[in-house]
């Protein structure tokens, strides 16, 4: 059991980096919403690090709220769900080689970064730092509403994976859960108004 514990943190991190390039090239919006509620379990487990079991299990529910919102949304919408944009680059390859990039950007920053904030452990750092830079790539890339959700979701808890170890504050645990509910249902909102002005084109 202790070996788990030790495990912990670089099976979460693996986690959330998997899910997270997952995300970034998967097509069919009902793995998004799976991928992204595996996604916020791994970034429950790694915030569970710094703060209480407590705490930690309201990042992973209220992330899974978010979810299921978005996940209502576009079951509403899926018709259209299969449109690519214009711009949007359609290879995996291109999406996995520029996740690789991300990755690339995130090792070699994490040194110096560490010498910033030398109480958050490495792995962390480096789960927390690859969420944020999926989800920028994520927004990046698309304007698709549900993406774009997902994307500033990521984001939000990759800085949310880091402040953990920072700030234990029950206060600001509520006002970050509360944050990513309202991403979910801005996002629900988008999906929703988006399929409408192209009904009415």
């Amino acid at each position: 059991m202790s070996k788990l514990l030790d495990l912990l943190p670089l099976l979460a991190t693996m986690l959330v980096a998997a899910t997270s390039i997952g995300l970034l090239i998967s097509r069919d919006w009902r793995w998004h919403i799976s991928l992204l509620g595996i996604q916020f379990a791994g970034i429950a487990a790694l915030t569970s690090l710094s703060w209480p079991l407590e705490m930690a299990i309201t990042k992973m529910v209220a992330g899974w709220m978010s979810g299921a919102v978005l996940g209502m949304a576009m079951a509403s919408v899926s018709s259209n769900w299969g449109r690519e944009e214009r711009f949007w680059p359609s290879g995996r390859i291109f999406r996995i080689l520029a996740a690789l990039m991300v990755a690339i950007t995130v090792f070699s920053a994490i040194p110096e970064i560490s010498k910033i904030l030398p109480q958050v452990s490495e792995l962390i750092m480096v789960g927390g730092i690859i969420l944020i830079g999926m989800g920028l790539l994520h927004l990046g890339l698309t304007a698709q509403p549900l993406r774009i959700s997902i994307g500033l979701l990521t984001m939000l808890s990759g800085f949310e994976v880091i402040y953990a170890s920072v700030e234990t504050s029950i206060l600001v645990a509520g006002l970050l859960a509360g944050v990513n509910i309202g991403l979910g249902l801005i996002g629900a909102y988008m999906i929703t108004v988006s399929e409408m002005e192209q009904e009415y084109e």
